[in-house]
């Protein structure tokens, strides 16, 4: 909502400047987004005159002026037609900025004439559209004032304005508002009727089932004849061009001001080009309709048109059509002023594709009480500027009743708002916005709600219209209290979650969210016992079953980047999975995928793809973040924990804790990567974050964290001979359980399997770390570790030390 200060002047009567104005607007609520000043840029302009006019020696079309300031003379180069002896412009001397552009105005020759500066158009000084010529000043205007002032040019306050509160989209309302803040005092407005001069010469229809009634209650009209539809007065073209609007035609400029200054949408028909009945009715099914702004548009129920006894002559509260528009030549019009219903109108506007003034009014729900008032003031103002003669009112229908009463308790005002307002300035306040206020022998009052307050439903709302003028400011500051124990916002399963997405963001991975959906075939192909779980409602043919796992709709995305040159993908998510449609049938799993290169080519380093070992690493990491002790995990065994069909059966592994399947990881398998396009090879992992076991509560004193030994650490390498089903991890455990005290690192360095070793056996070698707590180890005390390591790994899986 944009309008110049004078605008504002014209309704508010005060002394108050700009700051203090842009300072209170947004403090009542109506906050300045922009106060936009086109003076600030005119500082280099000055009124100039142009001395004399000579045609250019080289060019047709270009003349040489000789231009004065009142000090000093300037020869300038000027190709407006309009450029003669006598006019009074604005000069841009060299040194100066032009708006339009923002060039920098130098001396220069033009067809080999100096020229030492331009006269501007309105296009360039950026005051408008128009650059047929250069702007002509009146004859009063002192030349070398300021152009800034000769063109009376002001700033323009923009508002934000929230969507309840149509009334303040007039200038009227926004004065409204000021002068119950205290602002100033708000101007009579005339709403007098226009005495007629005899019956109108067209009949109102509303053509409308009764059903339909709603949508245009209330339809007034006149006819208006001998009307002259000049150029707008120069105040007039003035506002609407500050404000962004294109001055048209005295007749299409009064009714765009009229919406703007009172938020009264308002058409004129040219009288001449209508029927003897007009009204509201129904579009026909692909009724044609050419409107305003040049384009043809295909209509039907329940859009609402206004139309004549022949055809549609407008698309109701959004566009009037050019067919019947007004022009030049137009001297005999009907001016029209309805109330439309805003969902109507919405749907209207929506379904064409039209934003225009008179829509964005009335989809808020412009004042039901207007619809005459705004003709007789509009009818006023282009007998004034026009001339003509108007005959009497037609109506069609009746405004609606909107009146209703609120109770409201002055008391309830420092319960709620948190500041204690004196009744008598709430009364002042309410009635200073329109309201009517009756006060009761008891505390409450009675509240009459005006019609231009539609948002206005409660005391609530009462409420804060006492709070949003006497000012949000004046509430006082209170400390919130403070809490005798802080609650931590987030439980043991939502920081688990956290942990876990951090631990994994921390391998490289990227963190992506899915559809909780997925297609048929793809939930087939990650179900074990093929049961799927279908949407009532799918969201398309693509995502019509719920995910039975993460995975299918991360390889769908690694192959969507494979597709585009990007073929290394490293993924993961963090959400459900469903086991079934019903509430919580669904399970909380942290899944990922690899593909592509593990190490891309480097001249220090082997490239090497992604293999069932770093989607085992994913799986640990996660595990570990969630608080689990990996140490104690164990590979499941295929027969008690079968590894799902979409692993590839010889690179993928089950991780357990006892006979709780903790994640699953490993290659994908092939067959299923090609029948999701995915080429060369993924790896994958699956943690089921519902089943790791929360830890349990310490009783005693809590265990101290990990701190390095003061004495000297000692490593020992050790290599077994084991049969070649023993699994690295069952040796790596019964190595750690011979001294959970001063092992604190077992890691595998070399498995080997061939002619140095039986057949049917392996050689697992071992890395120990050793680190004392009380003192430094001897020789004897290393050698007496070392034996019980020896028959911890002969005792756990039947190992035998390597020669």
């Amino acid at each position: 909502m944009k309008f110049t200060l004078s605008w504002l002047k014209d309704h508010l009567e005060t002394d108050a400047d700009l700051d203090a104005i842009t300072d209170k607007l947004t403090a009542i609520g109506l906050e300045v987004e922009e106060v936009i000043d086109p003076g600030a840029g005119l500082a280099d302009m000055v009124v100039a005159e142009i001395m004399s006019a000579e045609r250019h020696p080289d060019a047709d079309r270009l003349q040489v002026c000789t231009v004065t300031d009142g000090v000093n003379t300037y020869s300038v180069v000027c190709g407006a037609p309009n450029a003669r002896q006598g006019l009074k412009g604005v000069l841009a001397k060299p040194g100066a900025v032009i708006p339009a552009t923002g060039d920098v105005l130098k001396t220069g020759k033009i067809r080999g004439v100096e020229s030492q500066g331009m006269m501007c158009s309105v296009r360039e000084l950026s005051l408008g559209e128009d650059h047929e010529g250069i702007i002509e000043l009146g004859a009063n205007a002192p030349i070398g004032a300021g152009a800034a002032d000769a063109l009376q040019v002001e700033p323009v306050i923009d508002i934000a304005l929230t969507p309840n509160r149509v009334d303040a989209l007039g200038v009227r309302g926004v004065a409204r508002d000021m002068a119950a803040a205290g602002m100033g005092t708000l101007k009579s407005l005339d709403e007098s009727p226009v005495s007629g001069n005899g019956p109108c010469d067209v009949t109102v229809s509303i053509n409308l089932a009764k059903e339909h009634t709603h949508l245009c209650p209330h339809f007034v009209g006149r006819v208006i004849k001998g009307v002259r539809n000049v150029q707008s007065p120069d105040w007039l073209q003035a506002r609407l061009t500050a404000i962004g609007l294109r001055p048209v035609s005295a007749l299409v400029d009064i009714t765009q001001y009229i919406n703007i200054d009172l938020g009264r949408p308002l058409h004129a028909f040219d009288l001449s080009k209508v029927g003897s009945t007009i009204g509201p009715r129904l579009a026909e099914k692909d009724e044609k309709l050419l409107a305003l702004n040049g384009t043809e548009y295909t209509l039907e129920a329940p859009m609402l048109v206004i139309a004549d006894e022949n055809r549609a002559l407008a698309i109701a509260g959004v566009m009037g059509g050019e067919e019947s528009s007004c022009t030049e030549g137009t001297t005999d019009i009907f001016l029209e002023s309805a109330l439309f219903d805003p969902i109507n109108i919405a749907r209207t506007g929506r379904d064409l594709g039209i934003v225009s003034d008179a829509r964005y009014r009335f989809e808020r729900g412009v004042d039901p009480a207007s619809s005459q008032s705004g003709a007789e003031i509009a009818t006023r103002m282009i007998l004034e500027i026009c001339g003509g003669e108007a005959s009497d009112l037609v109506m069609g229908g009746a405004a609606p009743d909107t009146s209703r009463t609120i109770t409201f308790d002055p008391a309830h005002v420092a319960r709620l708002g948190g500041v204690d307002v004196p009744s008598d300035e709430s009364r002042a306040i309410l009635e200073r916005l329109g309201f009517g206020v009756v006060p009761e022998k008891e505390k409450a009052w009675t509240v009459s709600v005006p019609s231009w307050r539609r948002d206005v439903e409660g005391e609530h709302d009462l409420i804060e219209e006492v709070l949003r003028i006497y000012g949000y400011d004046e509430i006082p500051m209170k400390s919130l209290p403070r809490l005798s124990s802080v609650r931590p916002s987030f439980n043991y399963e939502q920081r688990r979650t956290r942990r876990i997405r951090r631990a994994l963001a921390g391998r490289g991975l990227n963190e992506t969210t899915t559809w909780s959906f997925l297609s048929e075939a793809h939930a087939l192909e990650f179900s074990e016992n093929k049961h799927i779980f279908p949407l009532e409602n799918p969201l398309s043919a693509d995502l019509d079953v719920l995910r039975p796992s993460l995975l299918p709709n991360l390889i769908a995305a690694a192959a969507r980047n494979g597709a585009r040159a990007m073929p290394n993908v490293a993924l993961f998510e963090v959400g459900p999975r469903f086991e079934g449609n019903a509430p919580g049938q669904q399970t909380l799993v942290a899944g990922g995928i690899r593909t592509g290169d593990a190490v891309t080519r480097h001249w220090k380093v082997h490239q090497r793809m992604v293999d069932a070992f770093d989607a085992k690493s994913d799986a640990l990491t996660a595990l570990a973040a969630a608080g689990v002790d990996v140490d104690r995990l164990q590979i499941g065994e295929a027969e008690k924990n079968p590894k799902p069909s979409w692993y590839h059966p010889g690179q993928s592994g089950t991780l357990c804790l006892g006979p709780n399947v903790l994640a699953h990881f490993g290659t994908l398998h092939p067959s299923v990567l090609k029948r999701m396009d995915v080429d060369g090879t993924a790896v994958g992992f699956e943690v089921f974050v519902d089943r790791i076991p929360q830890p349990k509560k310490l009783t005693g004193p809590a265990r101290k964290g990990y701190a390095p030994s003061q004495f000297q650490p000692v490593e020992r390498d050790f290599a077994f001979v084991v049969d070649t089903d023993v699994q690295g991890g069952d040796v790596v455990r019964a190595v750690r359980g011979a001294d959970k005290t001063l092992i604190t690192d077992v890691t595998v360095f070399d498995v080997y399997a061939g002619d140095k070793v039986a057949s049917g056996k392996k050689s697992i070698a071992l890395s120990v770390r050793l680190e004392p707590v009380k003192a430094t180890l001897t020789e004897a005390d290393i050698e007496s570790l070392s034996t019980r390591i020896v028959s911890a790994v002969k005792k756990s899986v039947d190992g035998q030390l390597r020669d």
